[in-house]
């Protein structure tokens, strides 16, 4: 069998909106159809009834997502109704998760052209009720909101993997002794280099606004905070004084979609453009689900083997910074990795973690970042709740 090459024709995503926030008003499945109209529309030779599949990942589905938003976002965009689409669910890696099924159906031969990417509305997330054991309870019933982290957990599940989200980036900070102090400073930087970013004008080349919102920038970069501002907030997670995760030095609650458009070679001669990037490798890897925050250890490491690459060979990293310990955590454990080449664009804690689309988010940065250097091998990774990492590796 003959491995395809797959390329990244061009990569997008909305602005990055905050919980609440200017993209609140708009659902799921129209972000999602933004984006992947965004695309056509900067592909003006593709015609659309040429796209296999529309693969995008959502980490949520219990709203206006439901119905596979995929199919929903690839009607609402206007593809001829035989472009199927498919949605896919692995948490904060859902949407690179997608670009790696995408790209494997390409590299095998079974698709040509394909939209892959990813969506979340954090805000518009519903609470959920369950069903009662029993017709007509007396009692009072209880709501789940569906936001984020655990709900309606097994009780079968051992206690220690089903600590918060936060407590787990608490466990991190102490496996590696990384300090309250240490995490305030990694956010500060994380604001100001996506500061930077976008003053400099590095995010126009992929960002599309959504039209009638007023919001053209991401909406939870601190352009003005500083360690003393950071170092003001109480500690989230931890009330014995031990604490040091907080809502500062954590990534926020967020809406937006990504999607990225791959092709093969003759998918690529009907794009008429010139590829940003080629994929190369992936790695998908578990761990003790209370150490989330350290999947993407393991997974960027058989990834760069399997790419035949080490972390001397980088142009550029984007990890998602769920916490700051979490992504500390993860640089200590990778001594050979230079930590300026991480997130030079700022990362979650600044940009935004809207937990469907981040992994579409980091695989578009990278391949726009690998064009704009002209050559170069980059890596897109997250840690994923519930203890999987999962990691990508671009070349150009």
């Amino acid at each position: 069998m003959t491995i395809r090459d797959v390329y990244i024709v061009d990569a997008v995503r909305t602005p990055i909106g905050k919980f609440g926030g200017a993209l609140s008003s708009v659902r799921p499945d129209d972000l999602a159809a933004h984006v992947v109209r965004a695309l056509l529309d900067r592909t003006p030779d593709l015609d659309p009834a040429r796209i296999d599949d529309v693969v995008l990942g959502a980490a949520n589905g219990a709203g206006e997502d439901n119905r596979d938003v995929a199919r929903m976002a690839a009607l609402l965009a206007g593809l001829p109704v035989t472009v199927p689409g498919v949605t896919v669910n692995r948490l904060c890696g859902s949407g690179l998760e997608a670009v790696i099924q995408a790209a494997r159906a390409v590299a095998l031969g079974d698709a040509s052209i394909v939209v892959a990417g990813g969506v979340e509305s954090m805000s518009r997330a519903p609470w959920v009720l369950q069903k009662p054991e029993r017709a007509f309870p007396a009692g009072h019933q209880q709501l789940h909101s569906t936001t984020l982290g655990w709900r309606m957990t097994n009780p079968r599940m051992p206690a220690e993997w089903t600590v918060p989200l936060g407590e787990g980036a608490e466990l991190v900070a102490d496996k590696h002794g990384i300090t309250r102090e240490d995490q305030d400073a990694f956010a500060l930087a994380s604001h100001r280099k996506a500061a930077r970013a976008w003053s400099e004008g590095l995010y126009d080349a992929e960002v599309v606004p959504y039209a009638g919102v007023d919001l053209v920038r991401d909406e939870c970069v601190r352009d003005n905070t500083s360690l003393e501002a950071l170092g003001k907030l109480r500690p989230s997670f931890r009330a014995d004084g031990r604490g040091t995760v907080t809502a500062g030095n954590a990534s926020p609650l967020n809406d937006g979609a990504a999607a990225l458009l791959l092709v093969d070679e003759a998918g690529l001669r009907a794009t008429g453009r010139e590829p940003l990037a080629r994929i190369r490798t992936s790695a998908v890897t578990g761990i003790e689900p209370q150490l989330f925050g350290l999947g993407p250890v393991e997974a960027v490491r058989r990834a760069l083997g399997r790419a035949g690459r080490d972390f001397d060979d980088l142009t550029t990293f984007e990890l998602n910074e769920a916490f700051a310990a979490q992504a500390l955590g993860c640089l200590a454990e990778w001594p050979g990795l230079d930590p300026a080449l991480v997130n030079p664009r700022g990362g979650a804690i600044a940009v935004g973690h809207p937990l469907g689309a981040s992994g579409a988010r980091l695989a578009g940065s990278v391949a726009h970042q690998l064009a704009a250097a002209g050559s170069g091998t980059g890596l897109a990774a997250l840690c994923i709740g519930v203890g999987q990492g999962l990691a990508l590796v671009l070349e150009r």
